[in-house]
């Protein structure tokens, strides 16, 4: 495998080396050398002062791509950014340049517990603090246990490193045929666009690849290598985008990639794996949701917990299903986040309101510095139990364990067989009821024996 040298980030790099705030004159294919220039990072202000917001370079977004701000969104504006129009807050990039970043921008917005700052100024390596403003709007400014807070103010919990846990717990690394490109399953491959991410979760599980000090650098030369590979691959028939965040990539570039994988006449399933439209919903432009309906691409969305459901998101993903896009979501289990069945109810409702599948449920990877998230796979089966025919089978999404080492997603549920009686295998139904189903030539639950 190839060796791949690290570049860093920082607020740069939403896509081929480039800054997020850059907006029509890149408005063409992208280059063929990854770029390297980065933006002065937007000025912090002290907690009661204010900073003026940096305006978005180019023109501010039409019309008709602009997000409705809930009320407690917009307060938030008025406190904490007042000298932000509403254009300036709709506009994505401008979100991305005033994104929290360091303690100084923490403090400003929230009353860290000492746990909280400890963790901050022990900091170490990748996975940097990355928060936009919009996303802390809905975060619990004085609670450091409120339930989104907890997903991206690190803890002191993030540099304990407890038994099976890795830096790479999945083997990507091991599967990676050419940089950036993963071939595990048969048919379909990984594709890492960007090491971008508008938001970094503490629990990520590509950890390592992503922020200043990441493993990996991503351009256009990359870009090549892994589409060569996957021409010359013709049993690669469904390629999964994802990063970092393909949707912070430019317009331009994204559709670039896009174009170049829909030319493939073998590859028939594409994918772009997101957080965007949960955390930065203002990305999720008209113009985006057109130029993603001439692709078609699925759209897997990171969801975490019923407050993301906001009137801003359901407006992204009303954006992307009226393109005709079929919308996903995908949850990790976290321990005191969302790990009821009360909590994880909500959510997924709210998500088939907004015309999302919850797709996986995925146990927490053991990624370094995580066992403060991670609960029992009892715990995942616990909840399953208590959606499982107690709402809509399409609210239910697949609960799964992505195996250590490159084992890849192990899907798990209750186990229904009770045992055999006679020709009748024994199942037991949502209410706890044993019902009987003639299977005279089977053998499942043989070795149950009756009840």
């Amino acid at each position: 495998m190839d060796q791949v040298v690290a570049t860093p980030v920082g607020h740069a790099e939403a896509g081929l080396g480039s800054s997020p705030a850059d907006t029509a004159e890149e408005a063409k294919p992208p280059p063929r050398r990854a770029l390297t220039r980065r933006p002065s990072p937007a000025p912090q202000a002290t907690r009661g002062q204010s900073s003026r917001p940096q305006p978005a370079r180019g023109s501010r977004p039409r019309a008709g791509n602009r997000t409705p701000v809930n009320p407690r969104t917009d307060a938030f504006r008025r406190r904490f950014f007042p000298e932000a129009t509403v254009a300036e807050w709709n506009d994505w990039r401008w979100q991305v340049r005033n994104r929290i970043r360091d303690l100084a921008g923490l403090e400003r917005i929230f009353a860290l517990s000492a746990d909280e700052r400890a963790a901050v100024l022990a900091h170490d390596g990748p996975l940097p603090v990355g928060i936009t403003p919009y996303y802390a709007s809905l975060m619990g400014l004085d609670d450091p246990t409120e339930a989104l807070r907890r997903t991206h103010i690190p803890v002191s919990g993030e540099h304990l490193r407890s038994p099976g846990e890795e830096d790479d717990p999945l083997g990507e690394d091991h599967d990676t045929v050419v940089p950036g490109l993963v071939h595990r399953y048969p048919d379909r491959v990984l594709f890492l666009t960007t090491p971008f991410c508008s938001t970094y979760c503490r629990y990520c599980t590509r950890a390592r690849m992503v922020g200043e000090t990441g493993e990996y650098t991503f351009g256009v030369s990359a870009w090549e290598r892994a589409l060569g590979y996957i021409e010359s691959h013709t049993e690669v028939r469904d390629v999964l985008l994802s990063g970092g965040d393909p949707l912070a990539l430019h317009d331009d570039k994204l559709e670039h990639l896009l174009r170049r994988l829909r030319a493939i006449p073998h590859v028939e399933f594409v994918r772009i794996g997101t957080k965007m439209p949960a955390v930065l919903p203002m990305r999720v432009t008209r113009d985006l949701a057109r130029m993603l309906a001439r692709y078609q691409p699925w759209i897997s969305i990171h969801f975490t917990h019923p407050d993301e459901i906001t009137p801003e998101v359901a407006t992204a993903c009303a954006r992307l299903a009226d393109a005709g896009l079929p919308l996903g979501s995908q949850t990790v289990l976290l321990k005191g986040i969302n790990d009821d069945v009360e909590t994880m109810r909500r959510l997924v409702h709210g998500l088939l309101r907004n015309r999302v599948r919850p797709y996986y449920l995925y146990q927490c990877d053991p990624i370094k510095g995580s066992a403060h998230f991670r609960t029992s796979v009892d715990k995942g089966l616990e909840i399953i139990r208590g959606l499982r025919g107690h709402t809509t089978g399409y609210a239910v999404p697949t609960y799964v364990v992505d195996a250590p080492g490159g084992g890849g997603k192990i899907p798990l549920i209750p186990d229904p067989v009770v045992g055999r009686d006679g020709d009748d295998l024994l199942l037991r139904n949502f209410e706890g009821a044993v019902h009987r189903y003639p299977d005279p030539e089977g053998t499942l639950g043989r070795a149950l024996g009756g009840r």
